[in-house]
């Protein structure tokens, strides 16, 4: 006879590995199905000569949520990375977030109120409310910042001009008047020491595992196997996209193998120009300190989405958020499915917003 679950999670990324750690702390019994052959989704760690490769792009783990804190700390040890990355535009490097050391090295200026007094020159131009993304970068920093460090940036990662984003995609962008690199605000900040993996072995452990599997390709056979299903793949798929495909942008990751000891002395570097084809290189020996003799570097292409690629960011514009919301209703009527995580809620999470989504999702259903 088949063995029955209580939880038949789909998906094995952040959202579903508290789930299931939850779960099996109230002694339920969970079975994971993963399109993957690894778990972990976008947090996965690859290890190449020693460094801990983020495959799917950098994560830096970051939060003001002390429960959430705790409760990562509690599952493994984390480092003290602190995220300081660096914008090159034509070979021009800007430290980021935008504070001091980046308004002394653009303008040849030493004090608060010299850069404050030319940014308030700059934002001036904007003589009315924005109406699109350019307009408003341009009255939160001026037009030497927006110009050098976000126009060409934002154009890549989003694949339109400014001019035709809507400005509600930045609406506030970090301004410190001091010398501060730290990109966070968060008093929380690192990545776990022996790599995410070793915290998603801990947040799956004692689960049954099916990987490489479609849940979609045999939706009532998997549902019939468990009480329960906690679905985090794309909401418009599990309902056959019955009004339509939501939007998403997607990544593509080239990595390489370096014979070299460092390679650009920062783990993450963004390209702002248009011209250079990939928004950031990550070397990822600096998350961890690395003393390799080797180092391996990833270049990140933002790329439109199409089916059979993997939807990263959802595009929350107007026309996606209404769809999103008949969706959800449909969602809602589900008898045993519930749906979770960034693609189940078609939200952009960061790692402890995830965490702490699952978490309310467990006191809310488990």
């Amino acid at each position: 006879m088949e063995k029955h679950y209580d939880y038949l999670l789909v998906g094995a990324g952040l959202f579903n590995g508290v789930v299931a750690h939850e779960a099996a702390k109230r002694g339920k019994k969970c079975l994971v199905i993963e399109k993957r052959d690894v778990l972990g989704g976008n947090i996965y760690c690859k290890e190449v000569e020693g460094i801990m490769v983020h495959e799917y792009g950098a994560h830096i783990f970051h939060t003001s949520n002390e429960e959430v804190w705790d409760y990562v700390t509690d599952l493994v040890e984390f480092n003290h990375y602190i995220n300081s990355p660096v914008a090159n535009y034509h070979g021009e490097i800007y430290n980021l977030p935008f504070n001091m050391n980046t308004f002394s090295k653009m303008w040849n200026i030493s004090t608060p109120e010299e850069a404050r007094k030319i940014i308030e020159e700059q934002k001036s131009v904007i003589k009315k409310d924005p109406e699109n993304l350019e307009e408003q970068a341009i009255s939160l920093v001026g037009t030497d910042v927006y110009e050098k460090l976000i126009k060409g940036y934002t154009m890549k990662q989003w694949g339109r001009e400014c001019k035709d984003l809507p400005a509600s995609i930045i609406k506030r962008i970090p301004v410190r008047y001091i010398y501060d690199n730290n990109y966070f605000n968060d008093p929380h900040q690192g990545i776990p020491k022996g790599g995410y993996n070793e915290l998603i072995e801990k947040l799956y452990d004692g689960c049954d595992v099916i990987l490489e599997t479609d849940f979609l390709s045999d939706k009532e056979k998997y549902t019939s196997m468990a009480d329960h299903v906690v679905y985090t793949g794309t909401i418009d798929a599990y309902f056959d996209y019955c009004y339509g495909k939501l939007e998403y942008r997607s990544l593509h990751f080239e990595h390489e193998l370096l014979n070299e000891y460092n390679h650009q002395g920062v783990a993450v570097m963004n390209y702002t120009d248009s011209e250079t084809p990939f928004t950031r290189k990550i070397e990822h020996k600096h998350f961890a300190f690395g003393t390799q003799e080797k180092t391996v570097v990833t270049r990140e292409y933002p790329a439109e989405w199409e089916d059979g690629m993997e939807p990263y960011y959802p595009v929350n514009d107007e026309k996606n958020s209404t769809l999103y919301e008949r969706y959800k209703e449909l969602g809602e009527k589900e008898e045993k499915v519930l749906f979770g995580g960034r693609l189940g809620e078609y939200k952009y999470y960061d790692m402890d917003k995830v965490i702490e989504s699952a978490l309310n999702f467990v006191k809310q259903y488990l």
